[in-house]
């Protein structure tokens, strides 16, 4: 096997055993990035010169016990990387190289990683297609005329390119998970303040999470391992024990009962993305889950209410980038004009769509028409898992309503970009944890993604569902022809 094909578990295993180094193993990587970024773009930035570096360097670790030493991963390039530039896929921070490390990527740092670059994204993560980068679009690995997801395409695609070995990236509405169905990888989006959030960038505080994105369930197992855990820096870190999280893979789910909400499964669904998640339900009652149809009266107001909070919290959060403290600044004639024009020259017109819908949604007059009725219903919609949580173990719906779009499909009608997150948006509104596994391919060649929803802080619950199922799917083995 190629090198740059193994997962974390294979490379740390084949390392600590003296088969290849870490520098085999990111040279591999490299080359490989060489012969297929070019048309895949994952990448705002690559981290080579350092990270060959950092590998011969990890030699001298490998007996210390470290659990990703000598590892190559990606990072999306929301995430502040000390000394290493983080632009957000945006010009207004395209020379922000920032002072200070974020937590997530210290604990890897510590762990022993090799960051092998910054991964493209939706300008500031508002976007679920990656088309919206300054930096170009990130192209489907299975399919180059189609689109990675969004906003952390980049870190999919990558992952499935193999252009790392892993990657992170962030979910605010649906951002990790589907970007990892559409690309065929593993996606998990943990409970908000299960992972410490300082130093990823904000678009809205109270929905951003920070999760991994691996080759399997397993790896997604061991990266949470790593970054997940309370932080004193961050206010909104739970301060609660952390398990093992690889002691969750490999059991059997006899006995579990998994709820299949009857909303999920709506007109307009694609037939061959609903073929494949209800035989992957088949599946998994093969395995000795017991399925039960189960609703959730509120979730045709989620992406409604997601989009009111949600730019009302970006309004708020981007208007840090005045041009006066750091990052882009445009000269004018006087504090208000270069305000203006860094903002106009700084800024893509997505993010200013989102920043004009949330100043507007929280101006005087409509608060409480818009942002209070907002957050009401997001009361209501996370009462709707609360309720069905009394009877099922997890949760069981499609992660996208289509597979993967052609680029350009959907850029100019943002309200059908908006939904394609439909099944997404109502985890983040009420902080619990969702994985994507894929669940099979259409007919055109293009991955499938199940999503598995968990009750707060119960990632064991939902790694235990997703790797039953994948051992005995075999679904993650398919790599794209690059």
């Amino acid at each position: 096997m190629e090198l740059y094909r193994l997962t974390i578990d294979e490379a740390r295993l084949a390392i600590e055993k003296g088969e290849i180094s870490s520098l085999e193993l990111t040279n591999a990587v490299y080359e490989r990035i060489g012969h297929v970024e070019g048309r895949v773009g994952a990448y705002v930035f690559l981290n080579k010169d350092i990270a060959l570096r950092e590998a011969e360097e990890a030699a001298g670790r490998q007996n210390k016990g470290l659990s990703l030493s000598g590892i190559p991963l990606a990072v999306k390039d929301n995430i502040c990387t000390e000394g290493v530039r983080t632009t957000c896929s945006s010009k207004i921070l395209e020379n922000f190289i920032p002072p200070y490390e974020s937590t997530v990527t210290g604990r890897l740092r510590e762990s022993g990683y090799v960051l092998t670059g910054k991964t493209n994204l939706d300008e500031f993560a508002m976007g679920s297609s990656t088309e919206n980068s300054a930096y170009g679009t990130t192209k489907n690995p299975w399919d180059m005329e189609r689109v990675p997801g969004g906003s952390s395409g980049g870190s999919a695609a990558a992952v499935a390119a193999d252009e790392c070995i892993a990657a992170l990236g962030s979910d605010t509405g649906g951002s990790i998970r589907q970007p990892a169905a559409f690309c065929g990888v593993v996606g998990l989006k943990p409970t908000y303040g299960r992972v410490p959030r300082y130093g990823l960038v904000a678009f809205a505080s109270s929905l951003d999470q920070i999760g991994p994105i691996t080759k399997n369930v397993k790896d997604a197992a061991i990266l949470m391992n790593v970054i997940a855990g309370h932080d004193p820096c961050d206010s909104t870190s739970a301060n609660i024990p952390v398990p093992d999280f690889t002691r969750s893979v490999g059991h059997d789910i006899r006995g579990m009962k998994v709820g299949i909400p009857k909303e999920y499964f709506i007109e307009g669904i694609d037939r061959e993305v609903e073929e494949s998640v209800q035989k992957a339900i088949i599946n998994l009652e093969s395995l000795g889950a017991r399925a039960v149809e189960i609703s959730m009266p509120h979730t045709g107001y989620a992406v409604a209410a997601y989009y009111i909070l949600a730019t009302s919290e970006a309004s708020s959060n981007l208007a840090r980038y005045d041009g006066v403290r750091y990052g882009l600044r445009v000269d004018g004639k006087d504090l208000i004009d270069m305000y203006m024009k860094t903002r106009e020259q700084g800024f893509g017109a997505e993010v200013k769509r989102r920043i004009i819908l949330g100043t507007y949604a929280l101006s005087s007059g409509y608060y409480d028409a818009y942002y209070k009725k907002a957050q009401q219903v997001r009361t209501l919609v996370r009462q709707d898992f609360e309720n069905a949580f009394e009877t099922v173990d997890a949760i069981i719906t499609p992660t996208t309503p289509t597979p993967a779009f052609k680029i350009g499909e959907k850029i100019k009608d943002p309200l059908q970009m908006y939904l394609t997150d439909i099944f997404t948006i109502s985890v983040n509104l009420a902080g619990i944890p969702a994985l994507s596994v894929p669940c099979g391919f259409t007919s055109q060649g293009l991955p499938v993604g199940l999503q598995i929803i968990g009750k707060p802080f119960d990632e064991e619950t939902i790694l235990k569902v997703a790797h039953a199922y994948e051992q005995n799917s075999g679904w993650h083995k398919r790599k794209p022809e690059l």
